[in-house]
C-alpha cells in the first residue's frame, strides 16, 4: 500500500496525465449533490482518525489473508484513477489509498477511513479504465457512508457511529481493546462472508454513477464489468457472490439510473488504450 508522500505525488501527478479537476459549472454541481457525502452530525477530527486507525486493522486483515501484487506500476496506475475519483468523493477530511491485492479471486474491498483494495482477478476481467473506475467508485462510497462502522451497530449517547467508534477505540480498558478486536472481526466478515445490506449495494451503485460522471468516465463501464462477471461466475467469484445481491438486479438498477440521468456513454471517456497499455506492461 502506498505511504503518505507516495499518495501525495500521484495526486499531484493525476492533475497533469488525468487532467485537472472537473470545473464547478451548474451541471458539475449538480452531480455534486448526487454523491452521497457521508457526513454524520456530531463527528469530530477525533472521530476521523479512529475511523482511519480501525480501517487500517481491517485493512492490514485484509493485506493478511491475500497479500499485495508487487507491482509498482500497475499500483502507481490504480491509485491514480483511484485520487481522481476521491477527489470528488465529498470526504476532503480522508487520505485514500489504494492497493491491489494479490488473488485472483474477483472482487474489490472498502475498509473504512479510506483504505480501498481491487483484486489482481477483477483487473483482469476489466476491458477498459471506466470499469476500473466504476469499480473503485463504488468502493469510494462505501467508505464515504460509514456503511461499515454502521451496520456493527456502534453507538454513543449521541447516537453517532462515528463518536461510538471513537469512544471504543481510544479507551485504554482491556474491555475498550477486547471490543476493539471484536468490531475488526465483524468488518472482516461483513467484507468475506455476510456483505453488505441490499441498500448499501444499492446506494453505492448509484453513488459510483455520479462520481464516475463527475470525473468524466463513461458510467457504463460498471455495468459492462458486472455484466461480463456475472456471464463468468465459477470458483474465483465465490466470496464475491456470496457477499453481493443478484447481478440481474444491480445491472438493471445502474442503466435505469443511468438514463434516468440522461447519461449517453458517447460523451464521457473509458480510457481503453490507456487500460491496455498498463495492463500489458505490467504483466
Amino acid at each position: 500500500m502506498m505511504n503518505d508522500r507516495t499518495a501525495l505525488v500521484c495526486l499531484a501527478l493525476s492533475a497533469v496525465l488525468w487532467g485537472a479537476p472537473p470545473s464547478s459549472s451548474a451541471d458539475d454541481q449538480a452531480w455534486r449533490q448526487r454523491v452521497p457525502s457521508g457526513q454524520e452530525a456530531g463527528s469530530t477530527s477525533e472521530d476521523v482518525n479512529e475511523e482511519v486507525r480501525f480501517g487500517r486493522e481491517v485493512a492490514a486483515r485484509m493485506i493478511g489473508r491475500y497479500g499485495l501484487y508487487q507491482n509498482d506500476q500497475l499500483t502507481r496506475y490504480v491509485n491514480l484513477v483511484g485520487l481522481t475519483l476521491a477527489g470528488n468523493a465529498n470526504r476532503p477530511e480522508l487520505t485514500y489509498r489504494f492497493a491491489v491485492l494479490n488473488t485472483s479471486d474477483i472482487n474489490a474491498y472498502a475498509a473504512p477511513g479510506g483504505y480501498i483494495f481491487v483484486t489482481r482477478g477483477a483487473l483482469e476481467k476489466m476491458q477498459d479504465e471506466s470499469e476500473l473506475a466504476g469499480v473503485l467508485a463504488h468502493e469510494i462510497v462505501h467508505v464515504n457512508e460509514r456503511h461499515v462502522v454502521r451496520e456493527l451497530g456502534i453507538r454513543a449517547t449521541d447516537d453517532s457511529a462515528a463518536s461510538g467508534l471513537a469512544r471504543m477505540i481510544g479507551g485504554g480498558s482491556e474491555t475498550a481493546r477486547v471490543a476493539f478486536t471484536q468490531a475488526v472481526d465483524k468488518a472482516v466478515d461483513i467484507l468475506f462472508k455476510t456483505g453488505y445490506k441490499r441498500e448499501d449495494e444499492v446506494q453505492s451503485d448509484t453513488g459510483a454513477v455520479a462520481i464516475c460522471a463527475i470525473a468524466g468516465y463513461d458510467p457504463a463501464g460498471l455495468v459492462r464489468y458486472f455484466e461480463r462477471i456475472n456471464a463468468s461466475k465459477g470458483k474465483n467469484t465465490e466470496v464475491l457472490d456470496k457477499t453481493h445481491p443478484i447481478y440481474d438486479t444491480r445491472i438493471a438498477l445502474l442503466k435505469e439510473t443511468i438514463a434516468k440521468e440522461g447519461i449517453v456513454s458517447g460523451n464521457y471517456k473509458t480510457q481503453k488504450e490507456r487500460f491496455d497499455e498498463t495492463m500489458k506492461s505490467a504483466r
